[in-house]
């Protein structure tokens, strides 16, 4: 069976989105909840009974309407993979899961569920998920797509006080009939750009943009798919408001393989890293979070390199967008670090940000 035909009525998808969290205001993410309802939509368009999508999620302004839909806590998200998946049937099986998430010291991507705490940071283990839906635990769904729109950065950089609680969910045996695309965001240690205003994530909506085309199929062919919106993502560097590399695993019977956006952008990922790490440590400076700080900052840059740059109402994006304006020369970076140490001399920020510009000035 190719995957032009398979039938909607045989399709299950469990739809995650995830913007409210127990640790409070903090946390919230705008966006991953209305992205699966817009996952959502486009399964029903598409002919899937609603009886066979399990959607899960933490609004963040609470109740919102729409289709019915259960909690995202994680003991709801465990019976979801634990229980209510292997109880059905089918030919294809979909993932859509938008939310917080962090790569463990094992560099396993942990994703956070609803009551996730700053002391008791409750998660998925997105390996252990995928293990529990390519083994003999599930039967059918030959033929998976996952989508994940969730974070990747360092858990150890972000200075918890607990460790993260730890459970493999149980596995059956082994087999080498499912075929398992795993589509993700980010490469290890990237944040994923989200767009507050716009409620969305930027992955999730070039994902659903691609989905919405003419002639896509309920069960796309994921290399195509990934293919399509990797173009999109590399418009989205060309401009300035995103250095995220997003990844395609796919596991075959007989084979593993990861691909990210094409080679030679691939080859350039040392230079992204070194771009995503000065943005991060300008993200440390309570200035870079209010746009009227951010003009007074650029108010300082020197305006023949200001001038042409695309502006953007949400900070990452932003500090890209004023990052790449000077990263042609190293005499432009040292400028800009020293227009944001005159308006914040923290040393230990100011340190941070040096470390990161000398990394990029060495590319």
């Amino acid at each position: 069976m190719t995957y032009q035909d398979i039938d909607p009525t045989r399709v299950t998808a469990l739809v995650v989105g995830v913007e409210r969290y127990a640790a409070g205001d903090s946390w919230r993410l705008p966006g991953p909840a209305h992205d699966a309802l817009r996952f959502h939509a486009w399964l029903r368009e598409r002919g899937v009974p609603e009886s066979n999508i399990l959607l899960h999620l933490s609004p963040a302004d609470g109740e919102i309407p729409g289709p019915p839909y259960k909690s995202a806590d994680h003991a709801t998200l465990r019976d979801a993979l634990v229980h209510e998946l292997p109880a059905r049937q089918g030919d294809f099986l979909w993932v859509w899961w938008g939310s917080h998430g962090v790569l463990d010291q094992e560099e396993r991507i942990r994703l956070y569920c609803a009551d996730a705490t700053g002391d008791d940071r409750r998660n998925i283990d997105l390996e252990s998920a995928r293990r529990r839906l390519g083994g003999d635990a599930l039967a059918g769904f030959h033929r998976q797509t996952w989508v994940v729109d969730a974070c990747q950065t360092f858990d150890e950089r972000h200075g918890f006080p607990h460790s993260l609680p730890t459970e493999h969910l149980p596995a059956g045996g082994r087999t080498d009939v499912h075929e398992q695309a795993m589509m993700l965001a980010v490469t290890r240690g990237q944040r994923a750009v989200n767009d507050p205003v716009r409620r969305t994530g930027l992955f999730s909506d070039l994902v659903l943009k691609v989905l919405d085309r003419q002639g896509v199929g309920v069960a796309p062919d994921p290399e195509p798919l990934f293919a399509d919106v990797r173009a999109l993502v590399e418009k989205e560097w060309e401009a300035g408001r995103t250095t995220q590399l997003p990844t395609l695993i796919l596991s075959r019977p007989g084979r593993q393989e990861t691909l990210r956006p094409g080679a030679a952008r691939a080859g350039n990922r040392g230079a992204l890293s070194a771009l995503t790490r000065v943005v991060d440590a300008l993200l440390a400076y309570p200035l870079a979070h209010s746009p009227d700080e951010r003009q007074t900052l650029v108010l300082l840059l020197d305006p023949r390199l200001t001038a042409q740059m695309r502006r953007s109402p949400v900070a990452r994006p932003d500090l890209v967008a004023i990052v790449r304006a000077h990263d042609r020369r190293a005499d432009d970076l040292w400028a800009l670090y020293e227009a944001v140490n005159s308006l914040d001399d923290d040393p230990g920020r100011a340190a941070e940000l040096s470390t990161a510009i000398e990394g990029l000035a060495e590319d």
